[in-house]
């Protein structure tokens, strides 16, 4: 265009005048620059043409636009954000992300990125280990804060992003991905000149999905871990087996899955009528460890959860001689606490607790292991003949705020906990497992009550605050998933609660959502269910106390609201609608 318009020009030098037009820069830094419209003293000389095309390619500069600019108002809010008063860093066809050559970890770090600018503008960009400029720099170096906390310097020339670990540096990565503008097919963005150094509040950043009472396929397994990525989580909590459905292979007890991973129906809301359809569906090991290297690129460790001795029903249906009464049991299709449980006096059921507990360390390399111990009641071993003998031989009384059965389960969970602490990893539980008398090496997630959490930190546990109350997403009778206050329940907690001293609340490791799947049977369900609620538990377990704050949170949601459209999911967008159309409903 420049060519034509300086031949344009030396054609009509001697019989024109000019007039210069500063125009918008059309790359969106530096100055702009401007156009010089000729216009000829006579006026013969011009073709129709000539002055048609120049007027096209006037029009063509003039109607240019700003390149679109993002900004670090991300959700979760990081630590420190300052917003340098320079020109941007523009990301267009040329910009690289670089990786240190021979760092496979950086290399799919940087790939990821690639990915994300990919899915959010529309730009094609490339990973490389050369180093150049107009170039997003990854690195691992020493950042104050913990294993996962990160710095991010932003200039015109280059984006360097250090990381105290390759976790540190891929949390990094969520933030510039969700720091970009909302475009499709632009040809630049830009990201604003900043400095900003972030680190987590908490170290334990958990979700929960049920997975026994509605089975989910493996590809949505994934698509469900990109979007605890993408919200900084790093746990993914795999709810695998339940009364209504055993969901993972274990090669010594086929059964498990060959009979208790299928039911016949499903109780309809209301609890009368079922719906006549069957439910079925399992992970194989192979399967379960693909999920876990999945989760593993995106820094997410995967707990699995085999519940026991209650919520157990479907691996009775399988081997009814681990119940007290020998059977026969179905796999449920109903909900609730069932009162069919494993017999603690039964050598078989200690046995078979041991070698599935086994086999899930062989498949899942998690620091954590999960076993339940929750809504178990008592009233089968109460008449158990097996199990009233196993307590007497234990010498076991009821004593102060503890059952002897409540003890009984205590031993049971106890003598579990010992095949996982010889392997050199952690077992969760439920808070039930406080009403017997656990090892304090036992980390509890206390879902209950708020109440149980500080109960837990005040004894001496570890503790996961989860409670019903507030972080399960699904329980209709307690949250709705509708409205401001929908959202606001969530982000209202402050996990560190101020009936805890100082030495009780570092027992407070972190904080976790859950989402059981009763009334869930499908994924749009589910994700109507966790957006955008998960966007405020994030910030919870991210974003320091001190720095939270519910108005400003609103106004950031509608950018996480952009994303999720991007990325074709589904949320609650009623509010969407009522934060743009009453602030003062959401602050």
């Amino acid at each position: 265009m420049l060519m034509m318009l300086k031949l344009f020009a030396y054609y009509s030098l001697k019989n024109s005048s000019f007039l210069y037009i500063p125009l918008p820069s059309l790359r969106g830094r530096g100055r702009g620059w401007g156009l010089y419209i000729y216009t000829l003293k006579n006026k013969s000389i011009m073709s129709k043409k000539l002055f048609a095309l120049l007027l096209l390619l006037c029009c063509i500069a003039v109607s240019a636009k700003d390149v679109k600019t993002g900004n670090w108002n991300v959700i979760p809010l990081p630590q420190s954000v300052e917003v340098v008063a320079k020109p941007a860093f523009v990301i267009n066809a040329h910009t690289t992300v670089y990786y240190p050559t021979g760092d496979a970890v950086q290399k799919r770090n940087a790939e990821f990125l690639v990915s994300y600018v990919k899915t959010m503008t529309g730009i094609g960009i490339t990973a490389t280990d050369r180093s150049a400029s107009n170039q997003i720099r990854l690195g691992v170096a020493s950042v104050a804060g913990g294993d996962e906390a990160y710095d991010i310097n932003v200039t015109k020339k280059l984006i360097t992003l250090n990381g105290a670990t390759h976790a540190a540096v891929f949390r990094g990565l969520q933030t510039i991905a969700k720091a970009l503008p909302m475009v499709s097919e632009a040809k630049e963005v830009a990201l604003p000149a900043a400095k900003i150094h972030d680190a987590p509040r908490f170290a334990y950043r958990g979700f929960m999905l049920d997975c026994g009472r509605h089975f989910f396929p493996v590809d949505y397994i994934k698509k469900f871990i990109d979007v605890l990525a993408m919200h900084n989580i790093n746990y993914f909590h795999w709810h695998l087996t339940e009364d209504q459905g055993w969901r993972i292979e274990i090669k010594k007890y086929p059964l498990l899955t060959e009979i208790g991973s299928k039911r016949k129906q499903t109780v309809l809301p209301g609890g009368k009528e079922y719906d006549g359809k069957p439910v079925s569906g399992y992970y194989t090991q192979d399967e379960a460890r693909d999920i876990v290297r999945y989760a593993a690129e995106r820094h997410i460790t995967v707990i699995p959860e085999v519940d026991m001795p209650g919520h157990i029903q479907s691996a009775l249906a399988a081997y009814p001689q681990l119940g007290c009464t020998g059977g026969p049991y179905d796999v449920c299709c109903h909900f609730g606490v069932i009162r069919e449980v494993m017999c603690a006096g039964q050598p078989f059921a200690l046995q078979l607790a041991k070698d599935v507990i086994n086999e899930i360390m062989d498949i899942f390399p998690s620091p954590y292991i999960h076993i339940g111990g929750d809504e178990c009641p008592k009233e089968r071993w109460k008449e158990c003949e097996r199990c009233q003998a196993k307590i007497a031989d234990l010498g076991l009384k009821d004593i102060e705020g503890h059952s002897k059965e409540e003890q009984l389960q205590s031993w049971f969970m106890g003598e579990v906990a010992k095949e996982i602490k010889a392997r050199g990893r952690k077992m969760l539980g439920w808070d039930e497992i406080l009403d017997g008398t656990p090892s304090k090496d036992i980390t509890v997630i206390a879902w209950t009550s708020q109440k149980a959490s500080i109960r837990s930190a005040k004894e001496g546990h570890k503790t996961v605050v989860a409670p019903i109350t507030n972080f399960y997403f699904s329980n209709p009778r307690i949250n709705q998933i509708t409205g401001i206050p929908s959202i606001k329940r969530v982000y209202d907690v402050n996990p560190a609660f101020a009936d805890l001293s100082d030495s009780e609340k570092a027992n407070v490791i972190g904080a976790e959502g859950c989402i059981w799947t009763e009334w869930v049977p499908d994924t749009k369900k589910l994700e109507w269910e966790l957006l955008p609620r998960l966007a405020a538990l994030a910030e919870v377990q991210w974003t320091n106390q001190d720095q939270r704050e519910f108005g400003s949170f609103a106004d950031r949601l509608l950018h996480m609201h952009d994303i999720y459209r991007k990325m074709n999911l589904n949320y609650k967008d009623d509010i969407e609608k009522a934060i743009i159309t009453d602030g003062k409903t959401a602050k």
